[in-house]
């Protein structure tokens, strides 16, 4: 079943109010959802039910103790927008004035005494409080005993100027008057295009105001996948290459991670089948007509003091193998299709991963990533002896440890667990000959220059590197690091016998070829007639830009070409006294100097 078709319970989903702002929330049963000014409702009335829908919180009867939900059918929606009529403006032509002299002209033109035509302004338009009939104490009281849609019907009837107002400013009038009155909001799933819109509004230092598009552009690049394979491909040592192992340095909150590990079908847990799938929670069927009214029966409400086994211990899932256990903190990480976080930290901070039913300090044993992330800082990388949570802790006697209380014991094997697991996630990556990692993502505050030197070598041949920096100019430094220019000197200077000087050279040219620089931008455009340009409400913020590079690995020694490689008609001696034509190409001799 698509894992966005109904919400469901202690899953993160957004809603998205009359005025265009964005509510992130997790929705549990028994629980009150507060919306703000537009009113709040049981939870249990939204569970169950589809995503992408307009839903209107109803008036609470007397006899009832809750707002209902009402689901709004986009013929309700579409009213205004199928009712209109193509305005003048849509044409180049002047409206005609009818022969016996009346006034048949459209709304947003008025007839000057000379007869021409001329359209409508707000010049003249006197727009103040005085000119609505329904006073305030009115309005509020309207608000208590009356739907949405009558208050604004009564406000447009009593407004004494709304006949002077062009069409355009009538619509954004009323616009206004909808998103302040009407009580609907959307519920939206929680994707990462979303959850990046979100971030953006809210804290877009927070991703480094990566954008939907460059994301996209980065994750293409990685070429980030699942690996389908069975068996693993070994080196002549006997280590494993390759499988479907990304290394990835993200200071994006979790972003980067989330990007690579839905593409790996790794981000979302796995759901069980339903055994009628046309029918959701509440029993509303998915068939139902989307022009009418949709009246659904409602899970029963309790109190918050009321709760059930089910809410409290989730299920387990059927096709989880009883006789396999996961350990809830420090399980045996995963050999194939991981994702290896390097972090300057204690811990990552992969804090978006909580969107997606995954947190890092409370992880699900269920969730996919609990085995197929691996953290790593940058001391176990560079340092590992230094770390102590990469020393062994002292092994007890099997006497001395059954003498002990299980507290103590349950202390003991958790901190052995955790120290096997940092071991095996260090031993792994530290095996550099040859690189183990598919590819490499960088979105980090760190200069690029100071990163590579030490990821690099942990790609394997062939592999994607991809870096994002909010701006140009630490990208720019690094495609002049892996220029033609700069390898070819590396190359004459390792000829020569001499050390290449690390100021020059802080990184070794000869691991990336191909490098690239490149940004991608979505702009939103108005087109109207004659009135055809980009939104003047779009966001600013860092353009966003993305390097990739291909890994290689250096040859050992020296290549020299030797021969003739120029063009067809190059080399060709042709006889004077019109005999034949002879042509000699000089052979190639390519020769490998070890």
């Amino acid at each position: 079943m698509d894992l966005h078709s109904h919400i469901k319970p202690h899953t993160w989903l957004f809603l998205r109010l009359p005025n265009k702002t964005v509510k992130c929330l997790e929705i549990k049963p028994n629980q009150i959802i507060d919306v703000g000014k537009i009113g709040s409702f049981p939870s249990n009335l939204l569970l169950g039910r589809p995503y992408y829908y307009t839903y209107e919180i109803q008036e609470r009867a007397p006899d009832e103790a809750y707002c209902r939900l009402r689901i709004v059918p986009p013929s309700e929606l579409n009213a205004d927008i199928v009712a209109e009529e193509s305005t003048p403006s849509e044409s180049r032509g002047e409206p005609a004035t009818p022969p016996n002299g009346e006034s048949d002209l459209p709304v947003t033109y008025d007839l000057l005494a000379n007869g021409a035509a001329t359209e409508k302004t707000n010049r003249l338009t006197v727009d103040d409080a005085s000119r609505q009939a329904l006073s305030q104490p009115e309005i509020e009281e309207l608000k208590k005993t009356a739907q949405g849609k009558e208050i604004i019907e009564k406000i447009l009837a009593g407004h004494a100027g709304l006949d002077e107002k062009t069409i355009w400013s009538k619509a954004k009038y009323m616009l206004r008057k909808r998103n302040k009155y009407l009580k609907r909001f959307t519920a939206l799933p929680m994707d990462l295009g979303n959850l990046i819109g979100y971030v953006l509004e809210k804290e877009p230092a927070r991703i480094l105001d990566m954008r939907e598009e460059t994301l996209g552009l980065m994750m293409a690049w990685s070429n980030a996948h699942t690996q389908v394979a069975q068996t693993v491909e070994r080196s002549a040592e006997g280590k494993q290459i390759g499988g479907g192992r990304w290394l990835a340095v993200d200071e994006t909150g979790g972003l980067v991670v989330a990007a690579m590990a839905e593409r790996m079908n790794l981000l979302h847990k796995p759901t069980a089948p339903e055994s009628n799938p046309q029918s959701h929670v509440n029993g509303a069927s998915e068939d139902a007509n989307p022009s009418s009214d949709t009246t659904m029966p409602d899970i029963p409400v309790t109190t918050p003091n009321d709760t059930t086994t089910s809410a409290e211990s989730p299920t387990k899932p059927p096709d989880q193998d009883s006789s396999t256990h996961i350990h809830h903190d420090f399980p045996i990480p995963a050999t194939t299709n991981t994702i290896t976080v390097l972090h300057p930290a204690v811990q990552p901070n992969l804090s978006l991963l909580k969107h997606f039913s995954y947190d890092t300090n409370n992880p699900d044993p269920t969730h996919p990533l609990h085995t197929h992330l691996k953290p790593l800082s940058w001391l176990q990388l560079l340092h590992p002896t230094s770390d102590p949570t990469y020393l062994e802790p002292p092994t007890l006697d099997p006497n001395v440890l059954a003498a002990q209380k299980s507290g103590k014991r349950g202390a003991y094997f958790k901190k052995r667990r955790r120290w096997h697991r940092c071991k095996t996630i260090v031993d792994e990556t530290r095996q550099q000959s040859p690189g183990i990692f598919d590819g490499l993502v960088i979105a980090s505050n760190m200069h690029p220059s100071t990163i590579l030197p030490h990821t690099v070598p942990l790609i394997r041949g062939g592999g994607t590197i991809v870096i994002y920096s909010p701006t140009p100019e630490p990208l720019v430094q690094l495609m002049d690091l892996y220029s033609k220019e700069r390898r070819t000197a590396y190359i004459q200077a390792l000829a020569a016998g001499e050390t290449p000087d690390p100021e020059d050279f802080p990184v070794d040219p000869r691991l990336l070829l191909a490098p690239m620089l490149q940004t991608s931008r979505v702009r939103a455009w108005q087109v109207l007639p004659s009135r055809t340009h980009p939104l003047m409400t779009g966001k600013g913020g860092s353009e966003g830009f993305v390097f990739t590079a291909r890994r290689v690995v250096p040859v050992e020694g020296g290549v020299e070409a030797r021969g003739n490689f120029g063009g067809a008609g190059r080399g060709k001696r042709r006889k004077v006294g019109g005999g034949e034509a002879s042509a000699a190409v000089a052979g190639a001799e390519v020769i490998e100097r070890g």
